[in-house]
């Protein structure tokens, strides 16, 4: 988004015709959802697909191997379109944690290197690291300036620091909900060659396009709950194909080496990994969760990313600036570049106090580090919104 290329004409969404397919009970206007960035609602065609696989999980018999496995082809697939990778770069996981324990466990790190990152990450991508401090790693969190990531000072210490290895960053804030530039910090590794960059997308993916090719990402983790419209127990890791081939997995499944497809020979036991990223799976996954993921993903991909992210920018302008003119602090930046789906805002008088006054009224949100944050999705009205923000300016009693 560098504003020399115009985005990419979308068909707008009807948010009334999503809502009566997927999110009926959002049209009896009781509740407004805005709590995506803690988790996303999945849509109907998502429960059906959970309710189908449990209804088979009851008669075992009528499950077949092919169509198990089929379930877990087809999330890799479609994890794959979402970062512009490949189904063979791509591994399911239960949780973006998990993920990012893939790379801090697999990466040959050795005593004295530095893995490097900013401060005020959500904790799934500072413990595995933290942990690594125990064998000799070093681990560098880099101060924010005004609750936001410093960009240039990561830049700098990108091309000077001794003995880097990692980078690693959150694309969104959980906090701020503010995007750092995953292409300038990829370049930046990437120039300074043996650096891998890592990323944890949570906050951002299925609310913004992303190719990971082109920002130079090596690997990336994300969950499921939150943007991507799935259940608990779901998410991926993606891994550069040349990455994936030179790395050993770290725990070890028992699918992870070639050949243990076959299950007519299980005990023709031999260590040799697979060629792709399934080498770093733990089975058994949640199958008839990933039925779910598949719809939930689905449907944003039926939407279209960029149309998602439109449709939620559009929203954010709208919010953005019924805050300024309110008065209230933003804690998330208001230039569309630096933003993408959370909107962080330190309210008029207490955060708890306001946050009590939304929930009464029937807005779904949360509080993060004395911000109240607003997350709105595919299925938001931009009223609904600009009216829980105006709550906001209100002192609350």
């Amino acid at each position: 988004m560098t504003g020399t290329i115009p985005p990419p004409a979308v068909k707008p969404i009807d948010v009334a015709a999503l809502r009566a397919a997927e999110w009926p009970w959002m049209l009896t206007g009781e509740t407004t959802y805005l709590n995506n960035a803690s988790l996303g609602p999945i849509p109907l065609r998502a429960v059906r697909a959970l309710d189908a696989f449990t209804r088979l999980r009851h008669e075992p018999q009528r499950i077949t191997v092919p169509y198990q496995f089929s379930v877990l082809a087809k999330a890799r697939e479609l994890a794959a379109r979402l970062v512009g990778g490949s189904p063979d770069e791509v591994a399911l996981m239960v949780n973006t944690t998990y993920g990012v324990n893939v790379a801090a466990r697999c990466l040959p790190l050795r005593p004295g290197d530095l893995v490097l990152s900013v401060d005020r990450e959500f904790p799934a991508n500072v413990y595995p690291w933290m942990a690594l401090e125990a064998g000799g790693i070093e681990y560098r969190r880099l101060p924010c300036v005004d609750e936001l990531p410093d960009e240039a000072a990561l830049l700098d210490a990108i091309a000077g620091a001794p003995r880097l290895r990692v980078v690693t960053v959150s694309w969104a804030s959980f906090s701020s909900g503010a995007v750092v530039d995953l292409a300038r910090i990829g370049a930046a590794c990437r120039a300074r060659g043996g650096v891998t960059f890592v990323v944890d997308a949570i906050q951002a993916l299925g609310v913004a396009p992303l190719d990971v090719n082109a920002c130079h990402v090596d690997i990336l983790a994300c969950g499921g709950q939150k943007w991507l419209l799935s259940p608990w127990g779901t998410g991926f890791v993606w891994m550069r194909r040349e990455l994936v081939r030179s790395l050993a997995p770290n725990p070890v499944g028992w699918m992870a080496p070639t050949g243990t497809d076959d299950f007519t020979r299980m005990l023709d036991y031999h260590l040799g990994w697979r060629d792709d990223a399934r080498r770093f799976e733990v089975i058994s996954l949640p199958f008839q969760d990933f039925a779910g993921f598949n719809e939930g993903v689905g449907l944003l991909l039926e939407l279209g990313i960029d149309a998602v992210h439109a449709h939620v920018a559009g929203i954010l302008d709208a919010a953005i600036a019924v805050a300024r003119d309110r008065g209230l602090r933003l804690v998330t930046p208001a230039e569309p570049s630096r933003r993408a789906g959370i909107l962080a805002i330190v309210p008029a008088g207490d955060a708890r106090a306001a946050s009590r006054k939304l929930l009464a009224a029937g807005y779904t949100h949360t509080v993060r580090e004395g911000a109240v944050r607003l997350s709105p999705h595919c299925f938001s009205d931009p009223a609904e919104v600009c009216r829980a923000v105006e709550m906001l300016a209100a002192p609350s009693s």
